[in-house]
């Protein structure tokens, strides 16, 4: 499974890197990243058909993940990939802003990692 992860803090990669390090060595999951939407666009372009899941924080400078997301959904609508959008704990106009721009989930910082693990399981199953 391929997953795209968006987000401007340059410290998220090392982070799933560690917290993924099994999966990736088993070659379950590849994580790309990009530190902008505009960066996820341009990935996106390049190699879009890979991509599974797209992971997005939602505040970040320039084009903001909401606006990724809207993007995302208008440009790749025959086979879209899940995106679950990441903001900091207890954003409620994030959230309701997010499911109504179509996205599939929703998570909250810090992350939960053991969370993650277990959406991307299922997501892998029935995905």
């Amino acid at each position: 499974m391929k997953v795209l992860v968006v987000d401007d803090e340059i410290d998220i990669q090392p982070l799933f890197k560690q917290r993924f390090r099994k999966e990736i060595k088993s070659g379950q999951i590849l994580f790309e990243f990009a530190l902008s939407g505009e960066e996820a666009i341009q990935y996106l372009f390049r190699d879009d058909s890979e991509v599974v899941l797209i992971l997005s924080d939602v505040n970040m400078p320039g084009m903001s993940g909401l606006e990724l997301l809207s993007h995302i959904r208008k440009e790749h609508g025959a086979t879209p990939p899940f995106v679950m959008m990441i903001t900091a704990y207890g954003d409620e106009e994030n959230y309701r802003q997010s499911m109504r721009l179509g996205a599939n989930d929703f998570l909250t910082k810090p992350l939960n990692f053991n969370l993650l693990k277990e959406k991307l399981k299922n997501l892998e199953k029935h995905g």
